[in-house]
């Protein structure tokens, strides 16, 4: 079993958002947290600002936010890490023997939504453990249920966890992690499967396209299989309240929905897609309003 939770320092407001996040990851999970600032060599002073600026920044960047998280979580068992190694591979050894590996993900509008950053999107593509990737401003009470006033309660409950499903291929790794974040959280899952409805046999016509008799057919078939592969789940998880949803949609707007009220959006890599990351995955990535957890599992 993975022992620890590691997240990428590089002292960018995405990398702290994302340590945040991974501290109270780490503390729902009981487990300590690994500080990995990768690629990092001591950068002698030159006594030019625009270059001793971010030197310095980078330099104070551990210690700055192992302050920081320790005076969240005082009990957080810390584990500041440096190394000179080059971040990507660094982190894909993390990834690898982590529970998860959290990274900073920039912004998602329609301008910066582009703009994750080469190292978070090659890590995601190819790692072989869970990366969950945190966008700047990602607050502890966004997570939470929003109070009847407005705002949330420190101590309201988490928001739903949203898990992307493809039956094809579900995936046992990306079940298992979705429905164990659900678990830590005390929360419910909700898994949506992007199901295309067959065309439909226009009336008086025969062969070509479905009756929509043959569609319904169809139809209660899916959700029957979307059953069937939860079901399992559910009884290795009594206390996750599950709901099955099978939306007539595409799959990427469908779940960019459903994660605006979620705590954490869940979806799958193929590891046998290799490098490519799928073009739902690909857009969640780019557009998801919450945390976003990619899971690598087999097919």
């Amino acid at each position: 079993m993975r022992k620890t939770i590691t997240v990428g320092v590089d002292g960018s407001a995405e990398s702290n958002a994302a340590a945040a996040w991974a501290a109270r990851e780490a503390v729902l999970r009981g487990l300590p947290l690994t500080l990995l600032q990768a690629g990092y060599e001591p950068t002698p002073r030159t006594h030019l600002p625009e270059i001793d600026v971010p030197a310095e920044r980078e330099d104070r960047a551990l210690d700055f936010i192992s302050r920081r998280l320790l005076a969240d979580h005082p009990g957080l068992r810390l584990v500041p890490h440096r190394i000179a190694e080059a971040p990507v591979p660094a982190l894909l050894a993390a990834a690898e023997s982590s529970r998860l590996l959290a990274l900073g993900s920039h912004g998602f509008s329609s301008l910066e939504g582009f703009m994750v950053g080469s190292v978070a999107l090659d890590v995601t593509a190819r790692a072989r453990g869970p990366v969950v990737l945190v966008r700047a401003g990602e607050r502890a009470q966004d997570e939470r249920a929003r109070a009847p006033y407005g705002g949330s309660a420190p101590r309201a409950p988490f928001r739903r966890v949203v898990l992307g499903l493809d039956l094809e291929h579900p995936g046992e790794e990306l079940l298992s992690f979705a429905f164990e974040a659900a678990k830590v959280r005390a929360t419910s899952l909700t898994a949506v499967y992007a199901w295309k409805a067959p065309a439909l046999r226009p009336h008086g016509r025969t062969g070509g396209p479905v009756s929509p008799a043959e569609a319904d057919t169809m139809r209660n078939a899916t959700r029957l299989s979307l059953a069937a592969v939860l079901h399992p789940w559910r009884e290795k998880y009594p206390e996750v309240a599950v709901t099955e949803r099978l939306v007539e949609e595409r799959a990427a707007p469908s779940l960019r929905l459903a994660a605006e009220d979620a705590s954490l959006l869940v979806v799958g890599h193929r590891a046998d897609a290799g490098m490519r990351l799928g073009p739902v995955t690909h857009a969640m990535i780019h557009h998801a309003a919450c945390p976003l957890a990619v899971v690598p599992h087999n097919p």
